[in-house]
């Protein structure tokens, strides 16, 4: 069952994913869709947590990698609506969370490479992902925490990359992690690639017109249409 919970859900999140990285943004398909990602991350994260940690599946990986993809997610919607009170505490919470997940990662990353790269049959690629990926978030964090909540570009910018990257690990684990799953003659790494390459391109993209793009207007003093 709770295989059958995660591999459903986990192709929600895909779906609806996609759909909000490339609806118009603000859009009412935009908004709805990310909701559904949303809804739909939580409980894939929370079986695929159960499985590693029950049946010890890949734990080292799939430990952080359901924390961190839940973190990014709720992080992100908080950005963009924040609770109405105690948000403080949530944004304590979360980034306790995602420092326990940097440290471990960037630990077993060490390990990793002390090892000749790999720990116990890992890469080290992983570690390293959810390592920095984590430090970021982390230094994001306090930041907001110690300067309030955000607004205009930086506000935008932090929704967007934590989406963009929760919905990167979920590719990575749907299009490269279930590889075997796929028909052979279709098994062709490049073409498997490219949806999770997609994803970092099209969220450097939005990066470039929130932070970027719009800063650099604003120095020659020509307006910026809202991005997202």
């Amino acid at each position: 069952m709770t295989y059958l919970v995660h591999i459903l859900a986990g192709i929600l999140v895909v779906l609806s994913g996609y759909v909000a990285l490339y609806a118009t943004k603000g859009a009412t398909l935009h908004r709805k869709a990310g909701m559904v990602f949303v809804y739909a991350v939580l409980p894939t994260c929370a079986a695929g947590l159960l499985i590693a940690v029950v049946r010890s599946v890949a734990p080292a990986i799939n430990v952080p990698a359901a924390l961190l993809t839940s973190y990014l997610v709720i992080t992100s919607l908080t950005t963009v609506r924040p609770l109405a009170a105690g948000s403080r505490g949530l944004d304590i919470g979360a980034l306790l969370v995602v420092v326990a997940v940097t440290l471990a990662s960037l630990t077993f990353a060490v390990e990793a490479f002390a090892n000749g790269g790999t720990r116990k049959g890992m890469p080290a690629f992983p570690f390293v992902m959810f390592g920095v990926a984590g430090l970021l978030a982390s230094v994001g964090d306090v930041r907001m925490i110690r300067s309030g909540a955000l607004t205009g570009a930086p506000r935008l910018a932090r929704h967007l990359w934590r989406m963009c990257f929760a919905l990167f690990i979920a590719a990575i684990s749907f299009f490269i992690g279930q590889a075997q799953l796929v028909p052979k003659p279709f098994r062709i790494i490049p073409l498997l690639a490219l949806p999770v390459v997609l994803v970092l391109v099209t969220m450097f993209y939005w990066l470039w017109r929130v932070r970027i793009k719009r800063s650099f207007r604003g120095i020659v003093g020509v307006s910026l249409p809202e991005a997202v």
